[in-house]
């Protein structure tokens, strides 16, 4: 059973594309529940009386829990296989999820909020389960896709959310229960969505990694666990988590901001900031997977040291459009330049990922997760510049754009030996051995 050599989109064949669609939508519900309650703010912002630093402290827990449970995420699928972490970590996620609406101050909020953030770590089992099913000359664009059709819930939720909260108003709730049972939607969701993919995916395309490690041998077994602390000492590793976080980071901290933005600077109502918001999540439909398959297209080029350079362009492109945006105080023009910018933030993450997959083959989710942590830190790091009360959101958007054209340099610390990066992609296989071009992936799953 191999990789497949080819992304068929509108194919439910089993494991590879079931594996690809239930991982992006598993993700998207994550995404869709983890800032959920982001474009409902303005309405709990004044029930509970939160000031500015507060809101800010908001921002920072959300983000804050993924540091670690993509760290923990990563380590677990070297471990256990994707399928039952994902699994763990859906369930798991949907109970404080659907419990927000129990918070009745401030620091029962903060702590839901912080709970909430660990669903964010369901990015890296995406990225390991989908590398677990692609061949190197599709993997960048498989994970691109995964990653920016589940990111696209962030968008969908800053859109959905504000007309479900509406929708229960319209019903007779009040406003203080409507955004309580609003939560409670994606909850259940997260809740059916564990169940499915437990009973509906397997971890690789040869079978469950239980299965398989009964022929690992021990000496095998000992690599596999020391594999994380392989990774720590890549320095590597260290400049892709910093890359990370200058787009990935920058795509979180948008996502909490962008309606309060609109709202505070630009005099709109929560229902019409919330669907401008939204349009910077929807650019994931298409901007990642473009930034994934531009990172193969230069990798085929140029070799693996071309994915890179194309990774350091993009990256740097979005730290000159956000600092643009940051400058613009016309509506229209506005929202022309935030989209603009979330083209190049999710194409900078889906090159990032076209480059992680080829950093250590025996370490793929240790990787994952850290590269996957530091978008995190990223957010938690630009979390501090929004809630500083000195900082008008204008100001805030100026420096995050600065910072990122700084770190964008970090990809010059992404090398690759001579011999390693010209070989044929078909050769720089991260995790199992290829032995067809797959050309007719259905007859060879079964």
């Amino acid at each position: 059973m191999y990789k497949s050599s080819k992304l068929r989109l509108f194919s439910f064949s089993a494991p590879h594309m079931r594996t690809f669609h239930l991982t992006w939508m598993a993700f998207f519900l994550c995404f869709f529940a983890w800032f959920g309650i982001a474009p409902l703010m303005p309405v709990i912002r004044e029930e509970l009386n939160l000031d500015r630093n507060q809101v800010g402290n908001m921002l920072i827990a959300s983000v804050a829990a993924t540091v670690f449970a993509r760290l923990l995420m990563g380590w677990l699928c070297d471990r256990i296989g994707p399928r039952l972490t994902y699994t763990i970590l859906l369930i798991g996620g949907s109970f404080p999820v659907m419990l927000i609406g129990l918070s009745d101050s401030y620091e029962t909020l903060l702590l839901f909020r912080l709970a909430i953030g660990a669903i964010g770590a369901a990015f890296v089992i995406t990225q390991f389960h989908t590398s677990a099913m692609f061949a190197p000359n599709v993997i960048g664009a498989a994970n691109a896709t995964t990653a920016g059709w589940g990111n696209l819930g962030g968008g969908v939720a800053q859109m959905v959310m504000p007309l479900l909260y509406t929708g229960l108003l319209a019903l007779g709730l009040t406003g203080s229960s409507a955004w309580r049972w609003t939560m409670v939607v994606p909850g259940l969701a997260l809740f059916i969505m564990g169940i499915v993919y437990y009973r509906s995916t397997r971890d690789t395309p040869a079978g469950n990694m239980r299965e398989l490690q009964k022929d690992i041998s021990r000496q095998e077994k000992r690599e596999r666990n020391k594999a994380f602390l392989i990774a720590l000492r890549d320095p590597r590793v260290w400049a892709l988590f910093l890359i990370y976080g200058a787009c990935f980071g920058v795509e979180l901290t948008m996502n909490n901001v962008a309606a309060l933005y609109f709202m505070d600077y630009f005099y709109l109502d929560m229902k019409t900031a919330g669907l401008i918001a939204g349009l910077f999540g929807l650019m994931n439909l298409f901007a990642r997977s473009l930034g994934g398959l531009l990172g193969d297209r230069f990798g085929m080029q140029y070799g693996l040291q071309g994915r890179v350079y194309f990774m350091f362009a993009v990256l740097l492109a979005e730290g000159i459009s956000l600092m643009l945006f940051s400058r613009i105080s016309l509506l229209p023009l506005a929202v022309a330049g935030m989209v603009l910018f979330s083209l190049f933030v999710q194409m900078a993450e889906g090159a990032t990922f076209a480059v992680v997959p080829f950093i250590n083959k025996k370490a793929t989710g240790s990787v994952s997760g850290i590269v996957g942590a530091g978008g995190n830190a990223g957010a938690v790091a630009a979390g501090f510049l929004f809630k500083s009360e000195q900082l008008s959101f204008p100001t805030a958007l100026l420096i995050m754009g600065a910072c990122v054209c700084l770190l964008s340099f970090s990809a010059l610390a992404v090398r690759f030996s001579t011999g390693i990066q010209l070989q044929p992609v078909i050769s720089q296989l991260p995790d199992y051995t290829i032995k067809s071009t797959f050309q007719d992936d259905e007859s060879k799953t079964g």
